[in-house]
């Protein structure tokens, strides 16, 4: 899946300037606790929050994922969503809520990672 696949599925609007949606990405997760990302995730592609502070791209760049999706419409002030482009990240938003946004990727082929 790519990021421009993740676009379509969500009905997302792209948040950043100059971006690469032709990514791919393998797995997906989604949070509002930055603490469980870090302690939790492996190798994620994709993060989907509705938190929108700085605190989000530096979680998703340390771990380094290629894009951020902001669920419930929520959009970052500026200086996020530079701190982003700085990164090469790429930020979205959908009207989904993360529990429908989660499924919608699920149920198209994306998964956590952590599969049993």
């Amino acid at each position: 899946m790519t990021v421009q696949d993740i676009k379509e599925i969500l009905e997302c609007e792209v948040i950043t300037k100059d971006t690469d949606l032709s990514r791919e990405v393998h797995t997906a997760c989604g949070s509002d606790m930055m603490s469980d990302v870090l302690a939790f995730v492996k190798d994620q592609s994709v993060l989907l929050t509705g938190l929108i502070n700085p605190q989000v791209v530096r979680t998703a760049d340390m771990m380094d994922m290629v894009c951020i999706v902001f669920v419930r419409g929520k959009e970052p002030n500026e200086d996020v969503v530079e701190l982003a482009e700085e990164r090469g990240i790429v930020m979205m938003k959908t009207r989904y809520r993360m529990f429908t946004a989660c499924g919608l990727l699920y149920d198209n082929g994306l998964r956590g990672g952590c599969e049993r």
